[in-house]
C-alpha cells in the first residue's frame, strides 16, 4: 500500500525537546530500571507473584531505554557524522514496539493479579493461577515478539518496493497505515487491556472501600485509592495519545496531513516516558506501602491473640 505525506513537510530532524526528553528518560530510567531489578533479585528473600510481574515490567522498560541513544543521536542532527544504517533504525524501532507493548501486557497482568487476590482472598482455584506468573510473563514475550516481527519483516519488504528513501526514525511506520495491524494493535493492544484495567480498578476500589478492615485506621483506604487512580491516569497519559495517534493515521492513510506526522512522533515519545513513571508508582510506591500496612498489622494487632486468625484474613490480599 502506498503512503504519501504532504510535501510541505519541513520538520528538521534536529530537535532539542526529542534530545532533551529522550536523554532524560534513558538516564533516568536507566538509574530507576536498573535499581529495581537488583532490589528483585538481590534483596527480595520470597518472590510474590507481583514481584514475578514486576521483574519482568523493569526488564521491558530497561530494553526501551536502551532504544533511546540511537534516537538521541538521530534527532541531534549533527552534519558532518554519519547517517544511521536504515536497517538498525528499523531494528530499534522493533525493540521499542516488543517492549511497549510488552509494558502494556505486564502492567494489565499486574492489575488483574492484584484485582484476584484482593477479591478472592481465600479461593484455592485463584492462589493456583497466580502460581502461574512465570508462564504469563513467557507469554506475554511471546506474544509481543511473535505479532511485532511480521509488522518488522512487512515494513522491510514494503520500503524495497517502493524505493523508498532511507530517513531512519522520520519514516511513518508501514504497520500504522495496515488495516490488520491497526484493528489488532488498537483492539488486542490497547482496548482489552484498558478495559481490563478499568474494570479491575473499578473492583478494587469497591472491594477496598467495602471490607472491615478500612473501616479501621489500620489502613488507609484513600491512599490506596490515590495510588491505583494515579496508576491508571499513568496508563492512561502515555499510550492514549500514540493509539489515538494510530487510528488518525489509518483514518488518513492515503495522505498523511504533515501535522499528524509530527503528532506520531509526540505520541511516540510521550509512550516512552513509561519508563520511568512505571518503577516510581509501582515498584517503590507498591513495596513501601507493602510494608508500612504489615508493620502497622503487626504492631496493632499482636497484643490481641483473639483477632489473629481476622486480622490475617485482613491483610492476605494486600501482601501481593
Amino acid at each position: 500500500m502506498s503512503i504519501n505525506t504532504s510535501h510541505n513537510c519541513t520538520e528538521p530532524q534536529s530537535n532539542l525537546l526529542f534530545v532533551g526528553v529522550y536523554s532524560m528518560v534513558f538516564v533516568v530510567g536507566l538509574i530507576l530500571n536498573l535499581t529495581a531489578l537488583v532490589v528483585f533479585f538481590r534483596y527480595t528473600k520470597s518472590r510474590s507473584h507481583t514481584t514475578v510481574y514486576m521483574t519482568n515490567l523493569a526488564i521491558a522498560d530497561l530494553l526501551l531505554v536502551l532504544t533511546l541513544p540511537l534516537r538521541i543521536y538521530y534527532h541531534l542532527g549533527i552534519s558532518g557524522l554519519p547517517q544511521l544504517p536504515q536497517i538498525l533504525c528499523e531494528g530499534v524501532g522493533l525493540v521499542l514496539l516488543v517492549n511497549m507493548y510488552g509494558s502494556i501486557f505486564l502492567l494489565t497482568c499486574m492489575c488483574f493479579d492484584r484485582c484476584v487476590a484482593v477479591c478472592y482472598p481465600m479461593s484455592c482455584r485463584i492462589r493456583e493461577g497466580r502460581k502461574k506468573a512465570p508462564l504469563v510473563c513467557l507469554g506475554v514475550w511471546v506474544l509481543t515478539i511473535g505479532a511485532s516481527l511480521p509488522f518488522y519483516i512487512s515494513k522491510r519488504r514494503e520500503a524495497s518496493k517502493e524505493m523508498q528513501k532511507d530517513q531512519c526514525f522520520g519514516n511513518l511506520p508501514v504497520y500504522a497505515t495496515q488495516a490488520t495491524a491497526v484493528a489488532s494493535t488498537l483492539t488486542i493492544g490497547f482496548g482489552i487491556p484498558l478495559v481490563v484495567m478499568l474494570v479491575c480498578s473499578s473492583a478494587l476500589i469497591r472491594t477496598i472501600t467495602r471490607s472491615a478492615v478500612a473501616q479501621t485506621d489500620l489502613i488507609n483506604s484513600g491512599k490506596i485509592q490515590r495510588m491505583i487512580t494515579t496508576n491508571l491516569l499513568i496508563f492512561l497519559a502515555c499510550f492514549l495519545p500514540y493509539h489515538g495517534t494510530l487510528a488518525l493515521l489509518y483514518v488518513h492513510r492515503k495522505v498523511v496531513p504533515c501535522p499528524l506526522l509530527s503528532a506520531y512522533r509526540y505520541s511516540l515519545m510521550v509512550a516512552c516516558l513509561n519508563a520511568i513513571l512505571d518503577p516510581l508508582a509501582y515498584y517503590f510506591t507498591t513495596e513501601t506501602f507493602r510494608r508500612k500496612v504489615d508493620m502497622d498489622a503487626i504492631r496493632r494487632m499482636f497484643p490481641l491473640n483473639s483477632q489473629n486468625s481476622e486480622g490475617n484474613n485482613s491483610r492476605a490480599p494486600f501482601n501481593t
